[in-house]
């Protein structure tokens, strides 16, 4: 079975993954690609915590969650991929890891970030990896639950909001 979505949220494991997102998706398996999660035990932790006791965690940086990207693809199991940056998705892609669309669900905002959806606020960095990530042939969609209008991302890429 193909992964059930690969997501960018900042927050990476949250009521909006746990409550929306899992159960329409029917996934057994999360994978959150970041470094700093991956280094940080208490963070782990508290991720395996609020996820159903039945779904499986892994927490890796993308350098090593490259091979677990590509195995769940081709896994009998739903897998939900989550990233707290489009960096991260776009390292998956360079390591061989295939999939023909991301979610962009929460960048929110800090400090030099613009503001191109409702919870989305990018830098020029993650700008720039959300294109090289379309360039791909990768669709970007936009939306925070399931039960909203799937938004494509790619042309608020260029707009000055």
């Amino acid at each position: 079975m193909p992964l059930a979505l690969v997501r960018i949220d900042d927050r990476l494991i949250h009521g909006q993954v746990v409550e929306g997102w899992l159960p329409v998706l029917q996934c057994r398996r999360v994978i959150v690609v970041s470094a700093a999660a991956a280094a940080d035990e208490m963070q782990r932790q508290l991720m395996r915590l609020a996820l159903p006791e039945e779904v499986a965690l892994e927490v890796l940086p993308p350098e090593e969650a490259q091979a677990a990207v590509r195995a769940a693809a081709s896994s009998p199991e739903a897998a939900l991929v989550l990233a707290p940056g489009p960096a991260e998705v776009l390292a998956l892609l360079e390591g061989g890891a295939e999939f023909r669309s991301v979610n962009v669900g929460g960048m929110h905002h800090e400090a030099g970030r613009m503001r191109i959806g409702r919870a989305i606020f990018l830098s020029e960095d993650d700008k720039q990896a959300l294109r090289a990530i379309a360039a791909r042939g990768v669709k970007l969609e936009g939306r925070a639950v399931p039960s909203e209008r799937s938004e494509d991302v790619t042309p608020l890429l260029e707009e000055g909001r």
